[in-house]
């Protein structure tokens, strides 16, 4: 039997329990999992901000739960070079992407790999963009 691997991505700024609930779910779907945590660089150019908490020490953050057995960079949103690179079996994505005209074309790109797309609840109670509105309110009241 050959083992399962998964691969799933994110900020991990002002890491919560969604993202860990999302890690330890994702891991339960595969044998070895893969996570790659998105540089300063990137989120900035996507979201327009830096994240709270720096890079490497996100990247620490993840490395230190048990059940991510990798982490990687994530330098850009190329899903496909990234399967390249590290050719997993499973991608795991929120499902606030599901049924999108991206996400829909990426899974055809995909399964023509072999790879299955699983889309997993998205925490709505608890974000880190809730966080930080939280945060930036309380240090404008100081």
């Amino acid at each position: 039997m050959t083992k399962k691997i998964g691969y799933t991505t994110g900020v991990y700024d002002l890491f919560h329990i969604g993202h860990l609930n999302v890690l330890k779910r994702a891991r339960l779907e595969c044998d070895y999992l893969i996570v790659g945590v998105t540089t300063d660089e990137l989120c900035e150019s996507r979201k327009g901000k830096r994240p709270i908490i720096p890079f490497v020490e996100r990247m620490e953050i993840v490395e230190h739960i048990d059940f991510v057995d990798e982490v990687v960079p994530q330098v850009n949103m190329d899903k496909m070079e990234a399967w390249r690179n590290l050719k997993f079996d499973k991608m795991f994505v929120g499902d606030d992407w599901k049924g999108s005209e991206k996400w829909n074309q990426m899974e055809k790109e995909f399964a023509a790999v072999g790879v299955e797309i699983v889309y997993f609840p998205y925490t709505s109670h608890t974000s880190s963009t809730k966080l930080r509105e939280v945060l930036n309110k309380f240090l404008e009241e100081s």
